[in-house]
């Protein structure tokens, strides 16, 4: 009989960690960092929840830091077996894990250099060279191949739709078959593949995040579209707080659909500001495959629907530092998505303060970020020790986000042909969760728990 451990996104959006252990075998899926809140940062810095000696193999579900970040981590603690992903995957934590480990660098050498950090000296959490020694333990598994940890354990992944190379997870132990499914994406979402149906799950770990609410349904482009007009009007700068890994992807699509149809300024700078997220966009272009029809028909044309003449990747600090000096109208993007540090909060720190600025969020800001409270009408925000009033424009595109809304996670559950044993609710925060739990009991029939941050479920 095989157990699993719920180490990560109870009653949170991150840090997404589950241990599926069998009588000889151990598979950690999803290794993710919490973000948000103080008390949540503190719980990457514990020692591991698990004996990490005895774990044998990691399966990675899709790129976000939120999922993958604290392998490199385990790896710099000891960690040398097999992690598993798909090629596309692995081809955005090529860049994402050096990133994350160059920004840890530089978040500890600034607030070493500030003095507002509570550890005397601050630490990054893995260094640049770290993020790349990890990469060494990377295996590549092609969508819907079986690979074996051993005879006890199979895995196979299946597209989900969320970002370039995002998957949901079937694990088989002796016959028994447990579903994890990432983050799942939105039905005819225009450049990616839509998740794909569920063939068999005796059980089901579902992600939570948009169990509450429902996208609007207006046109994202026609929104966006207006958004852009009214900053561009005032000459004013459009700050877009982007995930580095599909978010950003997806608003660069977004925008240069509204300029080649003559909605908004074809010369309209837009710039890409953060050095992942540069890598990124060849990476996208590259893989036709996972490319929805309107994508790929783009790209039968010659056009890469991600790219265009008035974009500017930024590569450099320095070219970071010189947009400080430069005024709208221009779209600046940049990461994190959650404003829980990056380039974006040089950025947010120099415009917020500025009337004719508007900051649009696209994604999902967990409780305890600056996003979310900034979202909640904060008037005055705190940035590396500096308090900044917040007069620009506060905006917010959720139908952009690159999660399903509740409706969509309901479709992508019923696609299942039976009803499973058990459904184990994660990734959402408490009235998400619940807001779902009672749609999977009521529409479903379904048996529905939502566990907590170490419990034990066993799976028979």
């Amino acid at each position: 009989m095989a157990k699993l451990r719920f180490l990560g996104a109870c009653g949170t959006v991150t840090g997404s960690k589950f241990l599926m252990e069998g009588s000889r075998r151990r598979l950690l899926v999803d290794c993710g960092v919490f973000q948000g809140s103080r008390e949540n940062k503190l719980k990457n810095w514990l020692d591991p929840p698990f004996d990490l000696s005895a774990l044998d193999a990691i399966a990675l579900t899709h790129a976000h830091i939120d999922h993958t970040g604290y392998t490199p981590r385990l790896a710099k603690l000891g960690y040398q077996g097999p992690v598993f992903a798909t090629p596309p995957t692995i081809g955005l934590l090529e860049n994402l894990w050096p990133d994350a480990g160059h920004l840890h660098e530089e978040d500890a050498r600034y607030a070493n250099q500030k003095g507002y950090s509570r550890h005397r000296p601050a630490l990054p959490f893995f260094n640049a060279e770290e993020g790349r020694a990890a990469l060494g333990l990377l295996r590549p598994v092609a969508f819907h191949a079986r690979v074996s940890v051993d005879s006890e354990l199979t895995l196979t992944f299946h597209r989900v739709g969320h970002i370039l190379g995002a998957a949901f997870l079937a694990v088989e132990s002796a016959g028994v078959v447990t579903v994890f499914s990432g983050d799942v994406g939105q039905y005819n979402a225009p450049v990616l593949k839509d998740p794909e149906p569920l063939a068999r799950a005796d059980y089901l770990v579902l992600e939570s995040t948009y169990g509450n609410r429902s996208h609007p349904t207006a046109s994202p482009l026609e929104e966006l579209g207006r958004i852009v007009e009214q900053t561009v009007a005032r000459r004013g700068v459009l700050l877009i707080p982007a995930f580095a890994v599909g978010r950003t992807q997806d608003v660069l699509y977004h925008l240069r659909v509204l300029q080649r149809r003559g909605s908004i300024p074809p010369d309209l700078p837009i710039f890409v500001d953060s050095p992942m997220a540069t890598s990124v966009v060849d990476l996208y272009c590259q893989h036709l495959e996972e490319h929805d029809l309107e994508a790929e028909a783009l790209r039968k044309q010659g056009v890469c629907p991600i790219d265009g003449p008035s974009i500017r990747l930024v590569r450099t600090a320095m070219e970071s530092k010189r947009l400080n000096d430069r005024r709208g109208p221009m779209v600046i993007i940049s990461a994190s998505g959650m404003l829980t540090g990056g380039r974006v909060l040089h950025h947010l720190k120099r415009r917020i303060r500025e009337a004719d600025t508007t900051l649009l969020f696209v994604g999902f800001q967990a409780e305890g970020t600056l996003g979310r409270r900034i979202l909640e009408g904060a008037k005055e925000i705190q940035i590396h020790g500096e308090r900044i009033p917040v007069r620009a424009e506060i905006r917010e595109v959720p139908a952009l986000s690159a999660h399903a809304d509740q409706k969509g996670l309901l479709d992508w559950a019923a696609t299942l042909p039976s009803r499973p044993r058990k459904v184990f609710l994660v990734h959402g925060e408490p009235p998400a969760r619940d807001a779902l739990a009672a749609r999977l009991r009521t529409d479903l029939g379904w048996d529905v728990e939502l566990p907590k941050e170490g419990d034990v479920a066993e799976l028979s």
